[in-house]
């Protein structure tokens, strides 16, 4: 007896248990009864009819992010890169989603893999990292396509990495090694060029200053001396001016021929003072010479 009432109070609970369900906010519920689709459950509290009505499927309703595993693509220069990426989509129809394709996850990793060697593809190496937006969108493109049957909608897709083979990276390292060099020796021959421009234009331009400076120097001093020149020729005019005038005042010219006559004396002690010679006038030479021949016949005429 206590058996069968276990037994009758299990059987209860467990009728008790599939009459209801509660749906999360999150999720929608897909409702069969006897295997055919019944309806789908927003989320809230729900009844069932035991034995008749199951939940045959949960769908997340919230954005997914899916990551892509890293696979092999061959570039339009025959390039191996390894690439993956992450898928960001959201489940729309619920029903869709659940009777539309088995796993609608792993359909799109195989097809986001499959976009993304024949998009890759088509480009070069230098291109994979310089296009990825667009190759982002041209893959978000073409699975919206074909996930459209599917309830489901992708939002976006975001390649994480380009990864060239160890060779490959290689060659490139020293590819940029070489460009660094490159236009470091650009710079540092720009830069020698633009200091040697620079000395030569300070050098000319000083030569410039230099030249102009002696030129004014030049006109200033020849200004000087044609002024000192105009000066002196005006003092010269006016001191002749002075003497014409005096000349022609009463006892002036006079008083020149005395002036000229004290001159006269005056040079003439000087040179007398500094000659070997013994210089005189006329007059005087010949007065001389009376008084030595006066001097002779006196001896002459009173021998001792």
């Amino acid at each position: 007896m206590w058996t069968a009432l276990l037994l009758f109070l299990g059987l209860a609970l467990f009728v008790l248990y599939n009459m209801f369900i509660v749906v999360e906010m999150r999720e929608e519920a897909i409702l069969e009864r006897f295997g055919k689709y019944r309806k789908t459950l927003k989320p809230g509290f729900h009844f069932l009819i035991p034995f008749v009505d199951r939940v045959a499927y949960r769908q997340e309703m919230r954005e997914q992010v899916i990551d892509v595993p890293p696979q092999k693509c061959i570039t339009r220069d025959n390039i191996e890169v390894d690439v993956d990426g992450i898928i960001y989509l959201k489940v729309m129809d619920s029903h869709k989603a659940s009777y539309g394709i088995n796993d609608y996850k792993l359909a799109s990793i195989n097809l986001a893999q499959t976009t993304m060697r024949s998009e890759v593809g088509k480009i070069t190496l230098d291109d994979t990292f310089s296009e990825r937006d667009e190759m982002n969108e041209a893959i978000v493109e073409e699975l919206d396509k074909a996930s459209n049957p599917w309830g489901v909608k992708v939002m976006r897709y975001e390649i994480e990495d380009i990864q060239p083979s160890e060779q490959i990276t290689s060659t490139m390292e020293k590819q940029m090694e070489a460009e660094r060099e490159k236009r470091a020796e650009v710079v540092e021959s720009t830069g020698t060029r633009d200091a040697r421009i620079n000395v030569s234009a300070g050098n000319r331009q000083g030569a410039i200053l230099l030249s102009e400076g002696e030129r004014e120097k030049r006109i200033n001093e020849a200004k000087g001396q044609a002024r000192e020149m105009e000066l002196l020729a005006e003092a010269t005019a006016y001191g002749i001016e002075r003497i014409a005038d005096a000349i022609a005042q009463p006892g002036g010219s006079l008083a020149v021929k005395m002036r000229l006559t004290e001159q006269y004396i005056d040079e003439f002690e000087g040179i007398i003072e500094e000659a070997n010679v013994s210089v005189l006038p006329v007059e005087a030479a010949n007065l001389k010479t009376f008084f030595e021949g006066a001097s002779k016949i006196s001896n002459q005429t009173n021998p001792s």
